[in-house]
């Protein structure tokens, strides 16, 4: 057992200094980013003033060296395939779940992508890292012009390069992201063109139709050198079918981030939750919600409805892989809150509001 950690530690070393040094490499090539200073950035690196530090790299190799958690299929297909009609026009809205953190939401005649990873693997590397156990729900080919590309912040599972420059070559979309994200992207592909805003900052999208970027309890990495170094952030969705919530990833801490989105932005229709991703807690806590506190969330911003997701594609934690659904329904039960409130889809299926 010692020879089989010890071989483990090894090998995730191996491969961080080997990420170390992709990042390093591209970070030659991208300054991140350079601007005035502010609450949340000190001329280097970015942070939340009522968040937490993320762990340190003795914490991650204390995790790695412990971890296994409960094992998850090598295949959980979902039984949906969603093939989107080319618009929703007027007030209509709807929401296709990809996986993961992707989703399709198309409303006022306008086609927009949050978070699209289509790629196998949430890595730096083609070869290994975390591999999906569905494919995306919808086909890549079957997308809809794609008018608008909304990326939460730099981690793998959200900032997906390979994927973004197939959307720029096959629909040249706007893609709107925290500072320092645009030169991670423009680093691997000058075509992809990203548009870099601070918190708060409202960017029109359509007549009808805009995006605030909006705080969360999270951080930002795509390698050992470069913590911080790009920003992180929530969306505020204004649509003629009311306002959308959307909550990449963040630990729940006392709750300030959603009382915040709620007063400063509200009311929401609908608010769009991580629930997995969890576990060990002592590690996970102050950057990902468990479904508990995911339910904490939606009752603290005041929104009429829920959407879960960030769960049951990539294993990237230790929590089994239905655990969140099952810890989800658990929670919303104690809160006496409906299963049709807030709802949970598989990759392909619809919520059409």
């Amino acid at each position: 057992m010692r020879s089989t950690r010890r071989g483990l530690l090894i090998g995730l070393s191996s491969l961080a200094a080997a990420a170390a040094t992709l990042v390093t490499a591209r970070a030659r090539a991208a300054r991140f980013y350079d601007g005035p200073l502010s609450d949340h950035f000190d001329g280097s690196v970015f942070r939340d003033p009522y968040g937490a530090a993320p762990k340190s790299i003795g914490d991650l190799v204390r995790w790695w060296g412990t971890r296994g958690g409960e094992p998850w299929p090598d295949r959980a297909p979902s039984p949906f395939v969603d093939r989107p009609p080319p618009r929703v026009e007027g007030t209509g809205l709807r929401i296709a779940y990809v996986g993961h953190a992707s989703f399709l939401v198309q409303t006022a005649g306008h086609n927009l992508l949050i978070d699209p990873v289509w790629s196998e693997r949430a890595s730096p590397f083609g070869f290994v890292g975390p591999k999906r156990v569905n494919d995306p729900g919808i086909p890549f080919e079957d997308l809809p012009p794609i008018d608008t590309v909304l990326v939460s912040h730099g981690h793998y599972d959200h900032l997906d390069v390979d994927t973004l420059s197939r959307l720029a070559a096959a629909h040249r979309p706007r893609v709107i992201t925290p500072l320092g994200n645009d030169a991670v992207m423009a680093a691997h592909d000058p075509e992809i063109g990203a548009e870099a805003y601070d918190w708060h900052d409202r960017v029109e999208l359509a007549p009808g139709l805009a995006v605030t970027l909006v705080p969360l309890r999270h951080w930002s990495a795509r390698g050992v050198l470069d913590r911080n170094k790009t920003l992180w952030a929530g969306f505020v969705l204004e649509t003629p079918a009311g306002r959308i919530y959307h909550v990449s990833d963040s630990g729940y801490g006392d709750g300030f981030r959603f009382r915040e989105a709620r007063d400063r932005y509200g009311p929401f229709r609908l608010a769009i939750l991580p629930i997995g991703a969890y576990e060990p807690r002592w590690f996970m806590r102050d950057q990902h919600m468990d479904p508990a506190e995911a339910v904490q969330a939606f009752q603290d911003c005041g929104a009429e409805l829920a959407l879960a997701h960030h769960h049951g594609t990539f294993k990237l934690t230790d929590e089994a892989i239905d655990a969140p659904v099952r810890d989800l329904a658990a929670a919303c039960r104690a809160a006496e809150i409906g299963a049709e409130v807030f709802r949970v889809l598989k990759p392909g299926e619809v919520w059409a509001l």
